[in-house]
């Protein structure tokens, strides 16, 4: 047995320093932390490797948006998968401003100003609803003019981010041929004025299926597959479901902050996920009980530093 050693931090002590002092803290979720900084380091060292990131939409709309961006752009992940709310929150924030607020707010005087809240942080309906119908309005006639007619989400992420500034995650997603790929695309502001643009261009169709033909494509030549997982819901299980056809992923980092007594996928251990299959039962695994807006700053901080 190991000695559990109490922290001894300085003045000036690094992001890495740190999480290696968690290591040998034994302390609760502070050591699943260390432990997930580890995973990740050897997972993203792996040279023949296919890396999925997941996450939802609502830390996009926090400054956690940069720390996904600048990993996309470090290319330290292969392929993404995400909801709608990601392209709505990472198209706004290309050119209108999120704001500061706080839980406890009164929602029925927010609601007479037109803003709207995603727990403290305050969307005015100019930052999300009108922009984006603005801008993707603009986008759609754009691709369409171009003769496009049938796209995949990951292409149509691409359409999108080829568009917008170097502040975007789908900016640079296009810029590094990294696939998006997001199985609700109608839930969401971008989904929607995609609905709306189809009423008066009928032959503008989204093929999903072209999305799981690429997985599909992806996963059978993948020799090793890992994943960091934010979060629940549909990418999740998008990201689990494909890896079960590799025989399971064989590096698996969790961040979540949900309960697993309840039987919900956003809760269930990756334990849970090896009796499918999705996850290899000798694979290298961890799950962080944190908000991922606190974990993942931390976590790509270390990185950078091991890097």
């Amino acid at each position: 047995m190991e000695k559990v050693k109490d922290f001894e931090i300085s003045k000036g002590a690094s992001a890495d320093a740190i999480i290696r002092q968690m290591l040998e803290s034994g302390g609760f979720t502070a050591k699943n932390l260390a432990v997930g900084v580890d995973i990740l380091e050897a997972m993203l060292k792996e040279r023949e490797i296919l890396n999925f990131l997941s996450f939802p939409a609502c830390i996009i709309a926090t400054g956690t948006r940069g720390i996904v961006r600048d990993m996309v752009k470090r290319k330290w992940f292969h392929v993404l998968v995400t909801t709608c709310g990601t392209l709505d929150h990472d198209l706004a924030r290309c050119y209108r401003d999120y704001f500061q607020g706080d839980f406890y707010m009164d929602d029925k005087k927010l609601h007479r100003k037109g803003v709207s809240r995603i727990g403290n942080v305050l969307v005015p309906n100019a930052s999300y609803g009108e922009i984006i119908e603005e801008k993707m309005t603009e986008f759609l006639k754009s691709i369409y003019a171009e003769g496009k007619r049938e796209l995949a989400t990951y292409e149509l992420c691409w359409e999108i981010g080829k568009r917008l500034n170097e502040n975007s995650i789908l900016y640079w997603c296009w810029k590094n041929g990294i696939p998006v790929i997001v199985p609700g695309i109608t839930d969401g502001a971008v989904g929607y004025q995609l609905w709306m643009f189809s009423q008066d261009h009928k032959d503008l169709k989204v093929n999903v299926l072209k999305d799981e033909q690429l997985l599909n494509d992806m996963i059978w030549q993948a020799k090793k597959s890992g994943a960091l997982i934010i979060g629940g819901g549909i990418s999740k299980h998008h990201v689990l479901w494909w890896n079960l056809f590799k025989k399971g992923l064989d590096y698996a980092v969790y961040i979540t902050t949900a309960l697993e007594y309840d039987g919900s996928l956003s809760g269930a251990r990756p334990r849970e996920a090896i009796s499918w299959g999705k996850i290899r039962e000798k694979a290298k695994t961890v799950t962080i009980e944190a908000d991922a807006t606190i974990a993942l700053p931390i976590i790509y901080a270390a990185l950078l530093e091991r890097l």
